[in-house]
């Protein structure tokens, strides 16, 4: 098992946004790192405080994955932190190593890990 990390921000705090843009960020992790959807076993996601129209797991329902356990939270508010970000923990059952996943950072969440960018 390896996890795979990833975030992206979103514009608007609306239910499009929030489901259209986890879907991006989801799309992305599973075509960069060639996963099947078997292969997910969970995500974690993680909104701040000030994305509240929608959870980011719809839309991983919404893509098909059905049988992986899905666990929405909020994000721990800290002050001057990144602001409308979604962020996720992918658990998937994959022969790699660690350090061979590609984690993706997308839009202004790029800034939370440069050395994945």
């Amino acid at each position: 098992m390896v996890v795979i990390r990833g975030a992206i921000t979103i514009n608007e705090n609306t239910e499009q946004a929030i489901l259209s843009e986890t879907e991006a960020l989801l799309k992305h992790i599973i075509e960069k790192n060639q996963l099947h959807k078997e292969d997910i076993i969970s995500i974690h996601f993680s909104a701040t405080k000030d994305l509240t129209k929608a959870y980011p797991a719809v839309a991983a329902r919404q893509i098909g994955l059905v049988h992986a356990g899905l666990f929405c939270v909020q994000e721990m508010f800290v002050e001057e932190s990144m602001k409308m970000c979604i962020r996720v923990m992918i658990y998937v059952n994959k022969d790699v190593i660690q350090k061979e996943v590609s984690h993706v950072y997308l839009k202004d969440a790029a800034h939370l890990r440069p050395d994945f960018s």
